[in-house]
């Protein structure tokens, strides 16, 4: 960071200062490892590009292909190489001028990012579940008789991502009395969405027809095409935040002010309302790479032979080879059919505006004694048009179930669970392409990077701090409540239901956090000498409620096929949930954290549905993502110090730091996935499974230090 004219001061009561920097951070991640020197083919996999086998995107990383069984196990050539250069170029200029009681500040700032990411795609990743997705219920025998759920495939091309924003401010800090101060301000914010350099982006808009590519799928378009700008979405600019806070010091001197504000200048009220504009995300620009046809993504839509992963295993049908892909330029002739479905290609929604927040606290500091203070506030955010993801081609439930029974088409195939781009032929003629919509059978389950998110956060938030003798601590306590629609662009948002709500995936209702340093009286037993002098015992003791459990559903029973619309891969649908005590237990127990038999599959309200075939599909389920908390913490991170002067200037400094010092186990969240069926092993007597808790944060950890400093 360069600083020009930094604080420099133009007359006795004015200040300007310039700044001007770039930054550039560069990093390589998902580099593919282990299983190299073995080849598609020595494995007995049909591989090539004039095959229907594992044609390598990157042919220097063709090695075991990625098998994907019940997280977190897997195993094959892992992910595929992401590089990443970012650069960051800024200029801001603050003035600030005192006029009289008025403090004025105004300023600007502008930023420029160019983000350039190396995403070349991956070589092959098969899927294998349990459950109703798989063949046999169980995932590794699955493997074993080479029955994947599906198969993926990416290849990518390099991403020159830009983006600029530019901002004005202007404020006042009016000390309108000795003890009343008023600041206000207006903030303007121009925040353009992100770019391509070449226009390597692309959007759905149900109608549209490309004339960048002709022949694309009809809602499939690019920047150039009418209507869609290099951004996708306009750049607005009605970007207006306004803001405005007091401050307070009652001066009450006697009678009952002096009994509630301890006098004057020992208690202060303040309060404050603003807005607060944000940016888009970069990772908007990289969830678009190698969307079609710059790059594509395959996705199988329904379940894969295994050596011949472009061939439907249960009708033979050919999806049709679809790597390596050459880079178009606008015009080229493109053979679409090798694109579709388009399926995983999330796109940035065409009418996106700026997200922003509204923030307002109200808080009273009052001083009780010399060394203590006591500060109690009440803080809330409310987020509005926040960045999320929205399933852009959802199945239609109706449809679907209009052929899922054998007497309802002509033939043996019928509709269910994951068969929204199915083809079928009801006995009262035509054919049904796709039960998706309103893009159709061109597509899979795609996403719509959207600004539709809603957020609520509101707390009471406590905090005392004290000094005693040798003793200084700082104790807060915090009761909230953070409530949305979607936690994160990447979580989807219900496509039936916008406004559906839940908690929040980071909400913590009750948090209790003290810090605290304490000088041990050792040199008051032996006297001032070095041995004795300079110890110290420090630490920071949490409490707090759990983080809410997400419940989950991956059978596809709603018949919505929502599976691949968010950045994070996790569908909308939930269980069903039936009221009742959920009888949290102690994970030490082994067994499940919550009453389990409150929840069954969608459409079932039996505890052996669908094993009585009473399932009703084509309905989501009744609970809500998030309606109750995993375990808490109780922890302790507690050091032992001594300092030690060796001369002046130099000191030899002793630290022995425990984290978890009391060795608590701090438990990881419960599966919440229904479909991850509850067991029991007869050896160990463990259960595992929905509802159960397998993972926990790290024991105690002890480390020692020795730092001299001079």
């Amino acid at each position: 960071m360069l600083n020009i004219g930094d604080s420099k001061t133009l007359g006795s009561a004015s200040v300007n200062e310039l700044r001007a920097g770039a930054t550039r951070i560069r990093y390589l991640i998902h580099k593919p490892t282990g299983g190299d020197n073995v080849a598609p083919e020595s494995l007995g996999f049909v591989e090539g590009p004039g095959t229907l086998g594992i044609s390598p995107s990157l042919p220097q990383y063709a090695h075991v292909p990625n098998i994907h069984l019940t997280p977190p196990l897997q195993f094959g050539a892992s992910g595929g190489p992401l590089g990443v250069t970012e650069t960051t170029y800024q200029v801001m200029d603050n003035f600030t001028r005192i006029v009289k009681t008025h403090t004025i500040t105004f300023g600007g700032q502008f930023r420029y990012n160019q983000l350039t990411e190396y995403n070349g795609g991956s070589n092959g990743d098969f899927q294998f579940s349990n459950g109703a997705n798989g063949e046999t219920g169980i995932d590794f025998a699955d493997f074993l008789i080479g029955a994947p759920s599906g198969y993926s495939q990416g290849q990518g091309f390099p991403s020159y991502g830009r983006s600029r924003y530019i901002g004005f401010f202007g404020q006042d800090s009016w000390r309108i009395r000795p003890n009343l101060t008023l600041n206000y301000g207006l903030r303007w914010d121009v925040s353009r969405p992100w770019s391509e350099k070449n226009g390597q982006l692309e959007t759905l808009v149900p109608g549209l027809d490309s004339t960048r590519f002709p022949g694309s799928p009809t809602g499939w378009v690019f920047p150039g095409d009418p209507g869609i700008p290099s951004t996708l979405a306009p750049t607005r600019y009605n970007n207006f935040a306004p803001r405005i806070g007091l401050a307070y010091s009652p001066s009450g001197d006697s009678g009952i002010m002096k009994s509630l504000t301890g006098g004057a200048g020992r208690t202060s009220i303040r309060a404050g309302w603003g807005k607060f504009y944000s940016t888009f995300e970069g990772a908007t620009n990289f969830n678009e790479i190698g969307d079609a046809p710059f790059g594509a993504f395959y996705g199988s839509p329904v379940p894969p032979e295994f050596v011949t992963p472009f061939v439907d295993r249960g009708t033979g049908n050919i999806e049709g080879q679809r790597f390596p892909v050459a880079l178009p330029t606008t015009g080229t002739p493109i053979n679409w059919a090798n694109f579709l479905p388009i399926g995983t290609s999330p796109a940035f929604y065409h009418k996106n505006v700026l997200p922003y927040t509204e923030e307002y606290q109200l808080s009273i500091e009052r001083q009780l004694a010399p060394t203590t203070l006591l500060t109690v506030s009440y803080v809330g955010t409310q987020g509005h048009h926040l960045l999320t993801s929205l399933e852009a081609n959802p199945g239609n439930p109706a449809l679907c179930l209009s052929v899922s029974q054998p007497s309802q088409v002509t033939d043996n195939t019928v509709c269910g669970p994951g068969g929204e781009n199915g083809v079928y032929h009801p006995v009262g003629g035509g054919t049904i392409n796709s039960t998706r919509g309103p893009f159709g059978g061109a597509f899979s389950s795609d996403g719509y990077f959207i600004t539709i998110g809603d957020s609520s956060y509101n707390s009471l938030q406590l905090s005392l701090r004290q000094r005693i003798s040798r003793l200084e601590f700082l104790a807060g306590y915090t009761y909230g409540k953070s409530l949305d629609n979607g936690s994160g662009y990447g979580e989807q948002i219900n496509p039936l239901n916008h406004n559906l709500k839940s908690l929040s995936s980071f909400d913590v209702r009750h948090n209790f956090v003290v810090s605290y340093d304490y000088r041990l009286p050792f040199d008051l037993l032996h006297g001032p000498s070095r041995l004795v002098k300079g110890w110290r015992l420090s630490g920071i003791t949490r409490f707090s409620t759990g983080q809410p459990v997400t419940l989950i559903e991956t059978d596809d029973s709603s018949l919505l096929g929502t599976s691949s619309a968010g950045a994070i891969g996790l569908p909308v649908d939930t269980p069903n949930y039936t009221p009742g005590p959920l009888n949290i237990t102690d994970p030490r127990t082994n067994k499940p954290y919550f009453d389990t038999s409150l929840f069954t599959i969608e459409g079932c309200f039996t505890a052996t549905c669908p094993g009585d075939n009473t399932q009703q599909l084509g309905v989501l389920g009744t609970s809500r993502r998030r309606f109750f908390a995993g375990p808490g913490l109780n922890n302790w991170d507690m050091a032992l110090l001594k300092d030690t002067a060796i001369k002046e200037g130099m000191n030899l400094e002793f630290r022995v730091e425990l984290f978890n010092a009391f060795n608590h186990a701090q438990f990881g969240q419960p599966d919440g996935n229904v479909d991850d069926p509850l067991t029991k092993n007869k050896d160990t007597g463990r259960f595992t499974g929905f509802g159960t808790i397998g993972t926990a944060n790290p024991p105690r950890i002890m480390q020692l230090s020795l730092k001299l400093l001079f």
